[in-house]
């Protein structure tokens, strides 16, 4: 499977090594080249320099021939940009948004870009942390 990935973020950067490790082909791109220093020695995909809104960059980055595309920087707005840009100009079958603002990312989600919201699932895990623990004391 091919994989592009916009944001060597810790989180970019973990998907990136672990697909890597299962045998994917992966490409990640990133503003800062100093980001990459995030991704393992033994990483053997590809790294891009440049934002994930500009057309050249996720061609160059193979976003035309990818499989699955995933918008990870720390900005909202860029992922959804990314993942427009993905989905519309590039039509990646699979593409993946990282939206922190549980409006937008369900405002995206309704039109067709699989979003995935940290603050609703961590928010979610801490709730069930809670349940957990007070069926434990009663």
């Amino acid at each position: 499977m091919k994989v592009v990935i916009v944001g060597c973020s810790r989180l970019g950067a973990r998907l990136a090594s672990t697909l890597d490790r299962e045998g994917h082909s992966v490409t990640i791109i990133d503003v800062d080249s100093t980001a990459f220093r995030r991704l393992p020695s033994s990483f053997s995909g590809s790294t891009v320099i440049g934002t994930g809104i500009d057309e050249d960059i996720l061609l160059s980055a193979g976003t035309d021939t990818a499989d699955v595309f995933i918008a990870a920087t720390n900005g909202d707005n860029r992922n959804i940009m990314a993942a427009q840009l993905a989905k519309h100009a590039f039509s990646v079958d699979q593409v993946l948004c990282r939206i922190y603002d549980p409006v937008r990312a369900e405002t995206y989600r309704s039109l067709g870009i699989d979003t995935i919201c940290p603050t609703v699932q961590v928010a979610n895990l801490f709730l069930q942390a809670i349940s957990a623990e007070t069926a434990r004391v009663e």
